[in-house]
Formats: C-alpha cells, sequence, structure tokens
C-alpha cells in the first residue's frame, strides 16, 4: 500500500522529508481518534458536512489526494467515491491506523510525506482536498501549501481547502474544551485564545483563514477561486485551475 504503482500516478522522486510536530508526536493515531470520538453533536454536523461537500466535487473516474489524511476518517468516504484516491501525512502512527482500517481498500495508497513538498509530478491528481482547518494544522506556510496542491492538479482539477465560518466558533471551542479535558491536548490558555485563534498549554496552537486570507493568497494563482461557507460551520477555498 505505501509504494506507487507505476502508470496510475506520475511519481517525481523522493519528497522532502516530513518533519515531526504536533500531530505527530502528541495527537496521533488512535489520541487522534478519540477527538473525534468525543466530538458533540453539532461538530459531528459540521465534520459530516464537510465531507459531503468534498464529495460533491468527485467523479467515479478521478483521482484525489488527500493532505493530513490521519488515520483515515475522511478517505473512509473518498476511496468509494473515486477510482484512485491517496491519503499524505507525516505521522506514521496515523498512517499505520489507516492501513488497518482501510485494509478493505487495496487500491489505496497512504504515504509519509509533507504536504509543502509533495513528491508527486505536475498535473497527478483531479482532485486535492485538505478540509478541517488543515491549512492551519500543518503548520507550514499557508500559501506555499495552495501553491503546491496546485501544482499537482491537472489543468481543468480542482483544490479544496477549508477553515471555519465565524459563526461556529463557540462550537469549534467548546470542542476544543472537551478534547483539554479528556488530556488530547493541554489546557486552553484562555488569555491568548479568542479572534478564531486557539492555545493550548502544551504548545498547540490554532489559527482561522478567513475568504480575505484565501482570495489574497490565491490571487496570483492561475485559476479560478469561489469561497464558499457551507452549514455556517466552515469556509472552503475552491481553485479552479485553468
Amino acid at each position: 500500500m505505501t509504494t506507487p504503482p507505476g502508470g496510475w500516478w506520475s511519481w517525481r522522486g523522493k519528497a522532502r522529508a516530513a518533519v515531526g510536530g504536533y500531530y505527530d508526536n502528541n495527537l496521533a493515531s488512535e489520541r487522534l481518534r478519540r477527538c473525534y470520538e468525543l466530538a458533540p453533536p453539532r461538530v459531528r454536523q459540521y465534520l459530516e458536512a464537510e465531507i459531503h461537500h468534498v464529495l460533491s466535487h468527485l467523479s467515479p473516474d478521478c483521482h484525489v489526494l488527500e493532505l493530513g489524511c490521519g488515520y483515515g476518517r475522511v478517505l473512509t468516504a473518498l476511496v468509494p467515491a473515486a477510482t484512485l484516491a491517496v491519503g499524505v501525512d507525516t505521522s506514521r502512527a496515523s498512517l499505520a491506523a489507516a492501513r488497518r482500517d482501510l485494509a478493505a481498500y487495496p487500491d489505496l495508497r497512504l504515504l509519509a510525506m509533507d504536504a509543502a513538498a509533495l513528491g508527486f509530478r505536475d498535473g497527478t491528481f483531479d482532485v486535492v482536498v485538505a478540509i478541517q482547518n488543515g491549512i492551519s494544522a500543518f503548520h507550514r506556510d499557508p500559501a506555499a501549501l495552495l501553491r503546491e496542491a496546485c501544482r499537482v492538479v491537472r489543468p481543468g482539477g480542482t483544490v479544496l481547502f477549508s477553515s471555519y465560518a465565524d459563526a461556529f466558533w463557540e462550537h469549534r471551542l467548546d470542542w476544543f474544551r472537551r478534547q483539554a479535558a479528556a488530556g488530547l491536548v493541554g489546557a486552553i490558555d484562555e488569555a491568548r485564545t479568542g479572534n478564531g485563534v486557539i492555545v493550548c498549554t502544551d504548545g498547540f496552537t490554532a489559527t482561522t483563514f478567513s475568504p480575505a486570507d484565501f482570495l489574497k493568497m490565491t490571487a496570483d494563482l492561475p485559476a479560478t477561486v469561489r469561497i464558499v461557507e457551507v452549514d455556517g460551520s466552515s469556509v472552503f477555498c475552491e481553485i479552479n485551475l485553468k
């Protein structure tokens, strides 16, 4: 499942080594899964709405790449909807969990790879996806992440990145408070948390990207860019490559 099969997609060579971070060392595999298991109903609605929105952009013959696939939560829905699904993550523990959970899909490919330095050639995929505020969680230059995602999408293909809608703030904060109470992340640093930013005492941080942020980062791309709010909880940046 980890060896790129020649002829299914083009492989550029060895990707830059994945750099360890919070989601590699503190919040990987079963600890990450637990975060989603304790999500309250409104957060579960948000998570399902994001997946449903992504599925509306897929077709049975497409090749889709998910950046930051974790233990395979989203891939479970993407794999049956596409001809080829590939997931990349920097956490080998999370990838191992995904391989166990998704063993019934032998054509799925799961790779340890940095989303900012993908090991694929230009124009490899039809759709590239990074949802649930992955653009913040990767802790890479966000504009560079968007450019790299666009690089590996064919002309006419689509890149989907999402962040949080302002109206969802209280639900998001409640969810992180639950994670902190369960010992999955550090206690919320109340003095530094607010205005779309969550800071924990153990070094965890999560920011928010607004429609204006996305438009500024994509202004120079050879693409049509749409900002779409979904479910009152997500802001999607939809990039259609020319």
